[in-house]
């Protein structure tokens, strides 16, 4: 399997180079659909300029990204392409090398619930098989690298690469069984973009997993292992911000950073729900639904816990992808991180029901983001409504997708305990339905 991994990559690191020769890296930098203004390279740059002037890259309104990021490219500004294609093959191992090992859990516990009898007899067509599992962390890392979202992100230089690359070795860790390396990663993760707070769940609950304990409120040994995973994630943060703040020597970056991400007062164009909503509504109103808003990215973590605890990957695909369609300044590479995720669920095709139609959808929205944004700002014969809509329509296709996803995988696993030849108590044929 190394070998295609390699053939993969040395694709993906092509691509990459000669679109970095070409004339389009400008135009894919200055798009609001891949730069946000947490992100954006030029205002990287703007803050390494105010940082070798002796003035904190902070004191202004330009530069929102971690102090971490900005000492990383003080050394490296001159290798910033070779770094973010490193960035992305990292990711991209990183996602191969995690998918490889969720698979041989996945078996050995398929394995073991035939041997128990907890299948129903007439579902062996929906056991995945070695022959299918074999090729899905290809699958996975060919996702990753040439999509793209992905290609444009690295192309743009946008920090959402990196962001990317630390969520992907966090879940390689937590599927790795280690606890330690789980939460230092997800404490930089949380640390560069907050949002990844709510993957805490779902890591927490794999590795209860992991050390066969109980997922039970009443028992102590969960109460201790959460406490000891909660502990090393606070301290890993901790320690984290506190050597942001001897680079700086100030606390400047907290709110730069974090104020900015959560007050959301730049209102940029991008693909995300905010920018449009706050840019019309009136000033008084703002702090109430500027908390709505955020809420809404944490509002869903419990509800799905208690659904998915059985299931913690795949409530880990879940939450990556609100996460990159309700945080207030998404990119497509946000897109791309859960995107990458899709050729594991591929045992769920035969259950989803709009999937043609919601790739059409997405796909078409992709292509008209840059023609609306001409429309509007050059030729002059649009507006931000006509912008808007296409940003709507992308996201409701996005949340359509997960929602697709989610009720086939709730419906196999129906299946799977209870038969694919559902009957009614009079004999006729049920239909199943997801309420």
């Amino acid at each position: 399997m190394a070998a295609p991994l390699v053939l993969v990559v040395l694709a993906a690191v092509t691509v990459r180079a000669a679109l970095y020769r070409s004339s389009l890296a400008v135009f894919i930098a200055e798009r609001v659909e891949v730069a946000s203004p947490l992100n954006a390279w030029k205002r990287v740059v703007e803050g390494l300029a105010l940082l070798d002037l002796g003035v904190s890259p902070y004191s202004g309104a330009i530069f929102h990204e971690t102090p971490l990021i900005i000492y990383l490219f003080h050394f490296l500004i001159e290798y910033a392409e070779l770094v973010f294609m490193i960035t992305d093959v990292l990711t991209a191992v990183a996602l191969y090398l995690a998918i490889q090992d969720f698979n041989k859990v996945v078996f050995k516990k398929q394995k073991l619930l035939i041997e128990l009898d907890k299948y129903a007899p007439d579902v062996a067509e929906l056991i995945q098989t070695p022959m299918e599992m074999h090729y899905i962390p290809l699958k996975v890392a060919l996702f990753y690298l040439l999509n793209p979202y992905t290609v444009m992100s690295c192309v743009a230089k946008s920090t959402c690469a990196i962001n990317n690359s630390v969520i992907a070795f966090f879940i390689l860790a937590t599927i790795k069984g280690s606890a330690f390396l789980s939460a230092v990663f997800l404490a930089l993760a949380t640390y560069q973009s907050l949002y990844p707070l709510t993957l805490f769940a779902p890591a927490l609950l794999y590795l209860l997993q992991r050390q066969f304990i109980p997922i039970k409120l009443k028992s102590k040994s969960f109460w201790l292992y959460t406490m000891q995973y909660a502990s090393l994630y606070l301290c890993s943060l901790v320690v984290i911000i506190c050597l942001s703040f001897f680079l700086l020597n100030s606390w400047d970056f907290i709110p730069s950073v974090y104020g900015f991400i959560l007050s959301v007062p730049d209102l940029t164009p991008n693909i995300g729900l905010f920018w449009y909503f706050f840019a019309e509504m009136f000033e008084h109103f703002s702090l109430f639904f500027v908390c709505v808003f955020q809420i809404n990215v944490f509002f869903y973590t419990i509800p799905l816990a208690i659904k998915l605890k059985e299931h913690p990957v795949f409530f880990m695909f879940v939450q990556l992808a609100i996460i990159s369609i309700f945080k207030s300044y998404p990119t497509v590479g946000d897109v791309a991180l859960y995107m990458a995720f899709l050729p594991v669920w591929s045992h769920l095709y035969r259950f989803l029901r709009n999937i043609f139609i919601l790739s059409c959808v997405l796909i078409f929205c992709s292509f008209l983001f840059p023609v609306l944004w001409h429309l509007w700002i050059y030729a002059g014969s649009a507006n931000s409504n006509f912008y808007y809509a296409i940003t709507l329509t992308f996201n409701i296709g996005q949340i359509l997708l997960v929602s697709d996803y989610f009720y086939a995988f709730l419906r196999r696993e129906y299946y799977l305990t209870h038969g694919l030849h559902l009957t009614r108590q009079d004999g006729t044929e049920a239909m199943l339905v997801l309420k």
